[in-house]
C-alpha cells in the first residue's frame, strides 16, 4: 500500500513539472502583454505630451500671450534662462519659472491666417455639393397629395 502511494506521488510530481513549465510560459507571455499594453496607452503618450511641453517652453518669446498653471494670463516682457517676465497689466510684471506656463495663445494669429484658406476649400465643396443636391430632387417627381373631391362629389358619397 505504501508503494502504491509512492508511486501515485511520483507520478504526480512528473506531471506537475511538466505543467508548471506551461503555466510558467503563460505567465511570461501575459506580462509580456501587459507591459505593452501599458508602453502604448501610458508611457509612449506621456513622452509626447513631455516633447510637446518643452519644444513650446524653448520656442517662447518677447511678445507671446501665455496662461499660467494658476491661470494667470499675460504677455511675455523678458525671456530669460530659466524664467519669464509676464505683464499682466500696464504696470504690474510677474517672474515665472518656465515651467509654470501652461498654454502659448499666440497660435490663434497663426492659424486665422491659415482659416481663410479652409473656407475657400468649403466653398468650392459646397458649390460642387449644390448641384449634386439639387440634381436627385429635380429628377424625382415630387408625390402628389390625392386630389379633394368637389363639393358635388362629396355630397355623393
Amino acid at each position: 500500500m505504501y508503494s502504491l502511494i509512492l508511486a501515485l506521488g511520483a507520478s504526480t510530481t512528473t506531471s506537475d513539472g511538466a505543467s508548471a513549465g506551461g503555466s510558467m510560459v503563460t505567465t511570461l507571455i501575459t506580462f509580456g502583454v501587459i507591459i505593452l499594453i501599458f508602453y502604448f496607452l501610458i508611457i509612449r503618450p506621456q513622452r509626447k505630451r513631455d516633447k510637446e511641453a518643452k519644444n513650446m517652453l524653448a520656442a517662447i518669446k518677447k511678445g507671446d500671450k501665455i496662461v499660467t498653471i494658476g491661470g494667470i494670463r499675460g504677455t511675455v516682457a523678458v525671456v530669460k534662462e530659466s524664467t519669464v517676465i509676464v505683464k499682466v497689466d500696464d504696470n504690474t510684471r510677474i517672474e515665472f519659472s518656465k515651467n509654470a506656463i501652461s498654454a502659448v495663445l499666440n497660435k490663434k494669429e497663426e492659424s486665422s491666417s491659415e482659416k481663410p484658406a479652409k473656407k475657400e476649400k468649403e466653398e468650392k465643396i459646397e458649390k460642387v455639393e449644390k448641384p449634386a443636391v439639387e440634381a436627385p430632387a429635380e429628377e424625382t417627381p415630387a408625390v402628389e397629395a390625392p386630389a379633394e373631391p368637389a363639393e358635388g362629389e362629396k355630397a355623393e358619397n
